[in-house]
């Protein structure tokens, strides 16, 4: 396979007026003293390769330049220095339905976008109830649009960019977007494009998303690439530069602010029931110690827990707060202990992440990704990942049947014993 999108050391330069005038007296009189506009430099340098039939996630908080990569990917924008090159016919969902005109129906909008993103009016003809019936749009596609709901509105330019069938996608958070049920139906399209071998460009601020579908990430932080890695190399890179206070709004042109560890892990553990087993049995209890050091005193810490599959998917997260916990202020060591009485899962490799966090203001003081783990043992022969409590009721089966004997007892009516999961 070859490469399906290729950016080669891209740049993106956008010019920032610093005039306040407010009206056209003041820009008159001050029309000599206009002061220059500055230049504002979105992306910088940014050279990586995406493969034919392969998921990439640019990762990064807002004001990080992904948004701005992928409209220069998509040719809405302009690269001001570099080049990007791709192949096959590309599809963007970068601002849903911004191409519906509001005075014309659904109907008529369906084929105006279509026509835009490359379809004949006989393909849009084919497509047309698929289009419909994914955004559940029936009752409304001959309204005009004007009268839509931001959610109805989302849905129908959703479903009309994914009907195109292209060979390369480009998302822009798509999923933060709508209900849920509608974000379940994004993704479950998304996924059916990952089956079908296209080639998906996925932005993102989410980092258990970009482990959920991608396979190669690129982390962004203020216009320049920290990383281009595995899915998990890449999320490590995006908490380090959360901790670093890297990512976030720029507060100066200069710099960003300088590393902060009032809070810091000072190691991860896991505790067994059984101190020669390094291991749980399903059901046993685990403890997850985390051991910290408070430089200053912290008075509003929040300490994270969450557990993923061994593919980095998450399973379960948690923290102090969201646990009725309000910690005192941390000043010197101390430990924090996350105990799980009962541990619902099934035989497999847990990857454990924890961090500390303040209360309010977002700032992340420390993050360990993914650097401890739970191993489980499962003694039944259930299978899958989690453990759910299950009972089978056979007396109505016992009272319909009757003394007839079932394939499985034979003509003797024994039963081998097998456990209720098999």
């Amino acid at each position: 396979m070859g490469n399906a999108i290729e950016v080669a050391d891209v740049s993106k330069r956008f010019r920032i007026s610093t005039d306040r005038q407010s009206s056209i007296k003041e820009r008159v009189i001050q029309h000599r003293k206009r002061a220059k506009p500055e230049d504002f430099w979105a992306l910088r340098d940014i050279t990586f390769d995406v493969e034919e039939g392969h998921t990439t996630g640019l990762l990064g908080h807002n004001g990080s330049g992904k948004s701005t990569l992928l409209k220069c990917t998509g040719g809405i924008l302009q690269p001001t220095k570099g080049e990007i090159r791709t192949r096959g016919r590309l599809a963007s969902l970068l601002e849903l339905g911004a191409g519906f005109h509001p005075d014309l129906t659904g109907r008529e909008n369906v084929y105006l976008n279509g026509s835009i993103l490359g379809l004949s009016k006989a393909d849009i003809a084919k497509r047309f109830d698929d289009i419909v019936g994914f955004a559940e749009m029936e009752r409304f596609i001959d309204q005009q649009v004007k009268h839509y709901s931001s959610g109805m509105y989302v849905r129908l330019g959703f479903s009309v960019a994914t009907n195109v069938e292209p060979d390369v996608l480009l998302v822009d958070e798509v999923l933060a977007v709508g209900d849920e049920s509608f974000q379940r139906k994004c993704l479950d399209r998304i996924k059916a494009f990952q089956r079908d071998g296209r080639t998906i460009v996925f932005v993102t601020h989410g980092a258990d998303l970009v482990r959920q579908i991608c396979d190669r990430a690129v982390v962004l932080d203020h216009g320049e690439m920290v990383v281009h890695g595995t899915p998990s190399e890449a999320v490590r890179a995006f908490r380090e530069q959360m901790v670093a206070g890297g990512l976030g709004e720029p507060t100066s042109e200069e710099a960003a602010p300088e590393h902060d560890l009032r809070v810091r892990i000072r190691n991860v553990t896991v505790d067994y029931p059984v101190a020669e087993r390094p291991y749980a049995h399903t059901g046993e209890s685990v403890t997850v110690r985390v051991a910290y050091e408070a430089t200053d005193p912290v008075a509003d810490a929040v300490f994270v827990v969450s557990v993923h599959t061994h593919d980095g998917h998450l399973l379960y997260g948690d923290n102090t707060w969201v646990e009725g916990h309000r910690l005192p202020a941390l000043h010197g060591m101390g430990e924090i202990a996350f105990v799980f009485d009962a541990l619902p899962l099934l035989e497999g490799h847990y990857p454990v992440t924890v961090g500390v966090h303040s209360l309010r203001g977002g700032q992340m003081f420390d993050w360990r990704e993914q650097e401890a783990h739970v191993d489980v043992v499962n003694p039944s022969e259930a299978w899958g990942s989690v453990a759910l409590p299950t009972r089978v009721d056979l007396e109505r089966l016992a009272a319909e049947a009757g003394s007839r004997p079932s394939a499985r007892e034979g003509a003797t009516g024994d039963v081998p014993a097998r456990s209720a999961a098999s």
